[in-house]
């Protein structure tokens, strides 16, 4: 669900905002990326519930790179609403993110077809192969790769892209960062455009994944803090206030009951996901509670934590999930800043290597 749904509060209008300047040499590296994309800035935007939403995703595709929706917990009538505001704002593509193991998933998928969505994001897991079936007979699919051995399975079940996300990256992460992931899977994966995500706050560091073969890179924490963000003004400001070391991954307590990791900055949140992650454990232990059941338990745990502290604004209690780049987040600005900013950044950089 997106703050606009919850209060009303609309922070975006459709504005004629100028296209970003790419120069040549950049436009031809990444444009794998932005014709798959249909957009000139090959930046996927990373889904972030409760932040992205209608405002900051309409602003980062009016401003040139790919806004993402992050359906989250939303039924099927909320994810329908969601896409039509964001429609509304505006007249570039963007993407709908949705979690593979949220219970309707097939009927959000029915949505993003009836909405016409042009790219569906499957994240949180493998997704079922009806679901890319039914998503590729409407739109591009993109799909999460941990290892190359899933890639390459992911691809033979039909996903149309890939990101690779390191454990550098906030919300759920693997176990492997962003430079060995790089490493093992670019030099492999040629079938399909592939998204590097993780860690990536500059320009500089844009510029050396796409010379290892990547198409684009995918990006979430820099644009937390951004003007058309509608983040709450002390969540903001618990990004601009972090560094890198602030943003600690929350510990597995029994391997019999598979978590997968959160990165975020360190508070009293933090430990209230312990105790609840011990409290689910033991029902689970118990046999009180299917796997499947005590793991969207733990969602909801950390889609309500996290609302509480993004939109509420409580930056103790809440979930402050963000990623290592963080440290790079000193101010809040525009949409349009952030993106100049890394575009100029990668132009100086390949410069350097004239």
């Amino acid at each position: 669900m997106s703050e606009a749904l919850a209060t009303g509060k609309v922070v975006n209008t459709v504005q004629a905002i100028p296209m970003p300047v790419v120069s040549p040499r950049l436009a031809a590296m990444w444009k794998r990326g932005t014709d798959f994309l249909g957009c000139p800035v090959a930046i996927l935007a990373g889904a972030m519930t409760w932040v992205s939403e209608r405002n900051l995703v309409s602003a980062i595709s009016n401003a040139g790179g790919f806004g993402v929706i992050a359906c989250g917990a939303m039924t099927p009538e909320l994810l329908d609403t969601e896409i039509k505001a964001t429609r509304s704002l505006t007249s570039k593509p963007f993407g709908v993110n949705l979690i593979t193991m949220h219970p309707q998933l097939i009927q959000l998928v029915d949505v993003c077809a009836a909405n016409k969505a042009t790219h569906v994001v499957f994240a949180g897991g493998v997704p079922p192969g009806d679901a890319i079936r039914k998503a590729k007979a409407f739109s591009k699919v993109v799909c999460f790769a941990p290892a190359l051995v899933m890639a390459k399975r992911l691809i033979k079940n039909g996903a149309d892209a890939l990101v690779i996300e390191g454990s550098e990256a906030g919300g759920h992460i693997g176990p492997v960062s962003t430079s060995v992931l790089a490493q093992e899977i670019l030099p492999s994966i040629r079938e399909v455009p592939v998204f590097v995500a993780g860690g990536i706050g500059r320009g500089e560091v844009i510029v050396s994944f796409l010379e290892m073969g990547a198409s684009g890179v995918q990006m979430g924490t820099r644009f937390v803090c951004a003007h058309e963000s509608v983040a709450h003004p002390r969540f903001k400001q618990a990004f601009i206030r972090a560094s890198a070391r602030d943003a600690m991954p929350t510990v597995q307590l029994d391997k019999r009951f598979p978590v997968i990791p959160v990165r975020a900055l360190v508070n009293q949140g933090t430990e209230a996901f312990m105790e609840t992650q011990r409290r689910v454990l033991d029902k689970y232990l118990r046999g009180e509670i299917e796997q499947l059941a005590a793991q969207l338990e733990i969602e909801h745990f950390w889609a309500g934590a996290l609302r509480r502290a993004a939109i509420d604004g409580d930056i103790e209690n809440g979930s402050l999930m963000a990623g290592q780049s963080v440290g790079m987040v000193t101010r809040e600005e525009p949409i349009a800043a952030i993106i100049a900013e890394l575009l100029n950044q990668a132009d100086a950089a390949l410069a350097s290597r004239s």
